[in-house]
């Protein structure tokens, strides 16, 4: 039932009674109102947190020093905590070693990780990633080079997470596998075709994701300083 009051103002500015007017509309039998079904949906990415962190030999806690001979190994632990997120794959897309806690032209700078994924320095040396924990760690053996040896020494890596099953040459993981002459994915060996750009130029590719395409979620990290010893 609608009811509302139904006047007129004659132009005579004369004061006329208002009537009310009311609508009954039959309810068709087995009616009820709507009901309110509100859109939820998961969201697979929100506010996420990133570290990176230089660790002991077999990385159980951080490292006590950050001193390193020239030759041993770094042990570098970086992820990206999971809360209550759809799993993620976390990866560093570059890395570069330089004399200054900010990432510009007036230091020395010594890439070490490229091409979205590319350890360069498993090339010349023994640097190399070690098998996942889990899709959301990622950690790096890195061997310590002649690189400004007794100064400071600062890590700017760029961090990215993806859908887990997303790899192309953009978003990868791969080192130089010396004992099998090839570069290697680190997280699935049969598909190590994908690292064979890390020889040239690896270019981005477009790919859709499970939903609404993939997102690129990235941060920049600086870790340091480290100080490389003779």
């Amino acid at each position: 039932m609608y009811s509302n009051k139904l006047n007129y103002v004659s132009q005579y500015g004369l004061f006329l009674p208002y009537q009310t007017v009311t609508c009954i509309q039959e309810r068709p039998e087995g009616w009820s109102p709507p009901l309110h079904r509100p859109n939820w949906r998961i969201e697979g990415y929100g506010t996420l947190h990133f570290h990176m962190e230089i660790m002991n030999e077999d990385f159980s806690r951080p490292a006590p020093s950050s001193s390193f001979y020239l030759g041993s190994f770094i042990p570098i632990r970086a992820a990206v905590d999971q809360q209550a997120h759809l799993p993620l794959l976390l990866l560093l897309d570059q890395c570069v070693a330089t004399t200054r806690p900010e990432l510009d032209t007036s230091g020395l700078v010594y890439p070490f990780i490229s091409d979205h994924g590319c350890l360069m320095d498993s090339l010349s040396g023994s640097s190399r990633f070690l098998p996942r924990v889990q899709s959301s760690e990622l950690r790096l053996l890195l061997q310590a080079f002649q690189f400004a040896l007794g100064g400071d020494v600062y890590i700017h890596c760029t961090l990215s997470v993806w859908d887990t099953q997303l790899l192309d040459e953009s978003k990868k993981a791969c080192h130089y596998a010396p004992e099998n002459g090839r570069w290697e994915l680190l997280d699935d060996t049969s598909q190590s075709s994908i690292c064979s750009c890390c020889s040239s130029s690896c270019k981005s590719r477009r790919r859709r994701g499970v939903d609404s395409g993939a997102r690129r979620l990235t941060q920049n990290v600086v870790l340091g300083p480290l100080v490389i010893r003779e």
